[in-house]
C-alpha cells in the first residue's frame, strides 16, 4: 500500500482503503459445494450399453442362424451369416459416431487420434504380435510339442483362394470388423473411469463370451478346437492376454496399430496352424509377458477432445 508523510515529516499515514461501491462488493463470493462432481467426467454407461446390445445382438443373431443352417461346412448359405456375425463391434461403433455427431458431443478424452507417425509404430507392433506367435511356437516344438512346417502355411493359403484373397480375409474379418468397435469405441468410454489394466481385463472377458456362438458353427476354427477341451478353454482364456496385447497397442498408435496386432497374431496363428495346447499354452504366456512389459513402459495421459 503505498505511504505518504505529514508536513512536519516526522509522521507517516496510511491513506485509507476506498469504500466499497455497492453492497455487493462487500458480500465475499459463495464457496464451491463440497463433494461437487468435476464437469469434465462423462458418463459414458448409455454409449456402453447401447454399443454392447449392438455388438452382441447383430454377432449372435447372425451366428445363430449360421448354426441354425448347419455351419459352413456343410452347407454354404450359412457363409453369409456367419461372415456377418463378425461385423457386430463394427456396427456399433458406427452407430455410436453417427449419435455422438448427432447431439455435438466432443470425442472422449481417450480416443488415440491417427497421426502419419503411428503408421511406423503400428508396422513394428505388428512384427512384435506376429513374433508372440512364432516365439511361443518354437518353444514349444523344442519342448515336445508339433514341428514347424512351411507346408501348413501353404495349404492355409491355398484354402482361402491365394495370398492375395488370404490377406484381405484375415484384415477383414476380425481386424477391421471388431477393432473401430473393442478399441476405438468401447475402451476410450471405459477407459473415463477405469485404469488401462482394468479396461483389459473387461474387454478380454467381453471379447471371450462374444466368441462363444463360433464354438458352435461346424467349419470354423472353434468348433474344431471344441469348447470342452484343453484347446477349448486355453482358447478362450487367451482372449484375456489378446486384449491387453492389442490394447496397449491402441494406446501406443491408435487403430491402425491395434488393427496391425490383431491381423499380425491371427495370420501368424493361421499359417502355423495352431491348435495343439502346448502351443497355446506357450501364446498366452509369452503374451502375457509381453503385455506386462508394454503396459509398465508407457504412460497414458488424459487426451483433449
Amino acid at each position: 500500500m503505498p505511504t505518504s508523510r505529514s508536513t512536519s515529516g516526522d509522521t507517516p499515514f496510511t491513506a485509507p482503503a476506498p469504500a466499497p461501491d455497492s453492497a455487493s462488493d462487500s458480500v465475499p463470493a459463495p464457496a464451491p459445494a463440497p463433494n461437487a462432481a468435476p464437469t469434465s467426467v462423462r458418463d459414458y454407461r448409455s454409449d456402453l450399453t447401447l454399443f454392447m446390445v449392438i455388438a452382441f445382438a447383430v454377432s449372435w443373431l447372425s451366428w445363430g442362424a449360421a448354426i441354425a443352417l448347419g455351419g459352413t461346412e456343410t452347407n454354404e448359405a450359412a457363409n453369409a451369416p456367419y461372415m456377418l456375425g463378425a461385423f457386430g463391434p463394427l456396427v456399433g461403433a458406427l452407430v455410436l459416431r453417427v449419435r455422438r455427431r448427432r447431439r455435438g458431443e466432443p470425442v472422449p478424452e481417450h480416443v488415440v487420434p491417427f497421426r502419419p507417425a503411428h503408421l511406423l509404430k503400428a508396422l513394428l507392433l505388428l512384427v512384435l504380435g506376429s513374433a508372440t506367435v512364432l516365439a511361443a511356437a518354437l518353444l514349444a516344438s523344442r519342448a515336445g510339442g508339433p514341428e514347424l512346417s512351411l507346408d501348413v502355411g501353404k495349404d492355409a493359403i491355398d484354402d482361402f483362394g491365394g495370398p492375395a484373397a488370404f490377406l484381405v480375409g484375415m484384415l477383414v474379418s476380425g481386424p477391421l470388423s471388431e477393432e473401430p468397435g473393442w478399441r476405438g469405441t468401447a475402451y476410450p468410454r471405459l477407459r473415463q473411469k477405469l485404469s488401462t489394466f482394468r479396461v483389459c481385463l473387461v474387454l478380454g472377458v467381453t471379447w471371450a463370451v462374444w466368441h462363444l456362438p463360433l464354438f458352435f458353427i461346424d467349419g470354423t476354427v472353434q468348433h474344431d478346437l471344441g469348447l470342452a477341451t484343453p484347446s477349448g478353454v486355453l482358447f478362450v482364456a487367451s482372449n484375456i492376454p489378446m486384449a491387453m496385447l492389442v490394447t496397449a497397442a491402441y494406446e501406443r498408435a491408435g487403430i491402425a496399430a491395434s488393427i496391425a496386432v490383431h491381423f499380425a497374431v491371427n495370420a501368424t496363428m493361421i499359417l502355423l496352424a495352431v491348435e495343439e495346447p502346448k502351443v497355446q499354452a506357450m501364446i498366452l504366456g509369452i503374451q502375457t509377458l509381453t503385455v506386462t512389459a508394454l503396459l509398465l513402459t508407457h504412460r497414458t495421459g488424459r487426451r483433449r477432445s
